[in-house]
């Protein structure tokens, strides 16, 4: 009877703490939150968005709204008619999809005072934003370089080492997810060793 309930002591706790390790939630604007007067498109500069992640826009109920577009209604501000907004202040959005994501605020010009978010969903498997090439210059200056070296670093690196990319936050996450697993299961396997 006692290994019954130790099992299922690590089973419940697999299944509560392993799936919340996957997923990142992001406030909208940190602690601005949804509101006018954010630029919104610094807020998610470099934010790693990964499909399982979550969008929490905040703010105060009655004064914002939030509907997800496409990227016409995103650049004209113009939310769609046939689709309810989002208005409880304390709204959640699953990133399901990879792709890029529109939101705005329906609520007077909001938008056109660029309350309005912009993001690109990867697959948990891409990891961090891919760094993206300017747009073609008009002027005759040459391009900047790069804000990352191209080549090898001059110092070399250990025997043991690659030089490879840092895991992005979902890999670091599932990893993380994958031990505490198996440090449970080892330790639900050594006690019924200990008691039989």
């Amino acid at each position: 009877m006692a290994v019954i309930s130790h099992l299922f002591v690590f089973f419940a706790t697999a299944a509560i703490f392993t799936p919340s390790t996957l997923a990142a939630t992001y406030t909208v604007g940190d602690d601005a939150g949804w509101n006018t007067g954010v630029n919104y498109t610094n807020w998610a500069h470099g934010k790693p968005f990964n499909v399982g992640d979550l969008l929490l826009f905040k703010y105060k109920q009655g004064e914002h709204n939030v509907f997800k577009v496409n990227g016409t209604s995103f650049q004209r501000c113009v939310p769609p008619a046939d689709v309810e907004p989002l208005t409880t202040g304390n709204d959640v959005i699953v990133l399901t999809t990879p792709g890029k994501k529109w939101y705005i605020c329906g609520v007077g010009l909001h938008c056109d005072a660029g309350q309005k978010l912009v993001i690109t969903v990867l697959n948990q498997e891409e990891g961090a934003s891919p760094v993206s090439a300017p747009p073609p210059s008009t002027n005759s200056l040459p391009p900047s370089p790069p804000p990352f070296p191209l080549s090898t670093p001059s110092t070399p690196l250990p025997a043991n080492s690659t030089n490879s990319p840092p895991p992005s936050a979902a890999t670091r996450a599932a990893v993380s997810g994958h031990v505490v697993f198996l440090m449970m299961a080892f330790s639900v396997l050594a006690g019924i060793m200990i008691m039989a």
